[in-house]
């Protein structure tokens, strides 16, 4: 183990390292959109639309996130449809989160009670006021510990980015490991990386939950 080897990658990882960030920040806020447009689409039965969003969100799950980027990086070219390998990282990520997101906010919205839902109904209340006043606000609570476990699982699927060369932490490493055949000290730089990253995610993710929850229920 060459201190001085991790010394001298340190840059060449920091810049991979905002990359793995960006691309995460941008990937997760998407995903967290569609996954809310999904599941409003599922918790209200919208005709059509529901359907639609139904086939895609099985299809997200239940196809890897490189066969994905490969469909995109690949094969979108030949229909003439070409995008640059950091927009296949974004929407690859956005298209698998977002199945995994309505998941956990429709888990949270059929969490409310019915009888709200009835009373609100009673009261003349349209879909968008039950929503907005009645869904939302205590189904999103409900949701925040599948969204954290959501928001976790998209920044570990960054890794899979290298198969179409962005920069990202797992590329940087594998380049370096590949011109200068030093593993032990890349790969214990891209752990403490992806700790860097991850530790105060999960903390202030955590810290959310726990928010969260004496707000919705007092304890």
């Amino acid at each position: 183990m060459s201190w001085s080897v991790i010394v001298q990658s340190l840059p060449t990882f920091e810049k991979a390292l905002w990359v793995t960030i960006w691309m995460s920040a941008v990937g997760i806020a998407l995903a967290a959109l569609v996954g809310l447009i999904v599941s409003l689409a599922e918790y209200f039965r919208v005709p059509v639309l529901r359907q639609v969003l139904t086939v895609y969100a099985e299809v997200a799950r239940n196809t890897p996130l490189l066969l994905q980027l490969f469909f995109l990086y690949y094969a979108f070219p030949v229909l003439g449809w070409k995008m640059s390998a950091t927009a296949c990282g974004i929407v690859g990520l956005t298209f698998l989160g977002g199945a995994y997101m309505a998941d956990g906010f429709t888990g949270g919205f059929e969490g409310v009670s019915k009888t709200q839902i009835e009373s609100g109904k009673a009261l003349g209340m349209s879909d968008w006021q039950l929503a907005r006043y009645v869904v939302f606000p205590q189904g999103l609570a409900l949701s925040v510990p599948a969204f954290a476990a959501n928001v976790i699982f998209l920044i570990k699927e960054t890794s899979i980015f290298s198969v179409v060369a962005i920069p990202e932490l797992t590329n940087t490493a594998l380049d370096l490991i590949g011109l200068y055949y030093r593993s032990n000290e890349y790969l214990l730089v891209l752990v403490l990386a992806y700790a860097v990253i991850l530790i105060p995610v999960i903390l202030f993710l955590d810290w959310l939950e726990r928010r969260v929850r004496h707000g919705a229920f007092g304890n």
